[in-house]
């Protein structure tokens, strides 16, 4: 079944959060993610509270910068939001735009490896096991959570070029691909990772001028692909090209002038039943 989503921009303040994150569970939205932008909302404070505001929603984490974070500290966090929420917390990871990276003293010299050792063992210490292992980046001696999730969680890991995507679907259970990603990009994506969901963040605006919106967006980020405009339906035949693709997961991305409140009711009542 083909997951439908919003994204809560960080340009958003967070204390607009709540009233989102309850619209989109009372309007039947399947998910809602959150981005982690330096230097923005934090994503694991703001996931962990539209989690408890909500009964059925499904929140994503898209993305946390693994050089941020201590893998045991962040294995900690998310295991505590699976003993809490089950599978309603879908957490994602990156290595971070290397820009940011810089600015915090936490550029790595190869984020590559860093993402691989940091996922692995994420993923062993989210399954309940004792890891140890001494890498160029990751070091742990013999740590075992106490409390490990039930049932560990969907671990998506976020990729952009063909080496990072290759690395996230072998180390991941689903593989983020930022907005500009076109149906095209996503089947080619599907060539290469067939063992991992393929989660895609989507541009997608409704109304007389959306196409110049989602034009000037594009332009401004560099982007490839502006995204789906036109009516409800017009939006859900372009989701569906996207799901003909590959893609389990299609999150729908606003500007950042658009009512945050008023698009996941849009997604969720207007283009998801659309969606074939």
């Amino acid at each position: 079944m083909t997951i439908i989503g919003a994204i809560f921009l960080p340009s958003n303040p967070p204390e607009s959060l709540r009233a989102v994150a309850q619209a989109a569970d009372s309007a039947g939205l399947d998910e809602l993610w959150i981005w982690e932008d330096c230097f923005r909302n934090g994503g694991l404070t703001a996931a962990t509270a539209a989690l408890a505001w909500t009964e059925n929603l499904r929140v994503g984490i898209g993305i946390m910068p693994v050089p941020f974070r201590n893998v045991a500290s962040l294995a900690m966090e998310l295991a505590t939001l699976g003993r809490m929420f089950g599978d309603r917390a879908v957490p994602g990871i990156g290595h971070g735009v290397q820009d940011w990276m810089g600015q915090v003293g936490a550029r790595a010299a190869s984020p590559l490896t860093l993402l691989r050792e940091y996922a692995t063992a994420l993923r062993d210490l989210l399954h309940g096991e004792a890891v140890t292992v001494s890498g160029r980046y990751v070091k742990l001696d013999n740590v075992r959570l106490d409390w490990p999730p039930a049932v560990p969680p969907l671990l998506a890991v976020a990729a952009g070029g063909p080496k990072t995507i290759a690395l996230a679907g072998e180390v991941g259970d689903a593989v983020v691909l930022a907005g500009g990603t076109s149906p095209a990009m996503v089947a080619e994506t599907a060539k290469t990772v067939t063992d991992a969901q393929l989660v895609v963040f989507v541009p997608a605006l409704t109304g007389p001028d959306a196409a110049e919106r989602l034009a000037a967006d594009a332009e401004r980020y560099n982007a490839e692909y502006p995204g789906l405009s036109g009516s409800p339906a017009e939006i859900a035949a372009g989701v569906d090209e996207f799901v003909a693709a590959g893609a389990s997961r299609v999150i729908l991305q606003p500007v950042p002038d658009e009512d945050p409140e008023a698009y996941v009711r849009f997604v969720a009542e207007q283009v998801k039943p659309l969606v074939k």
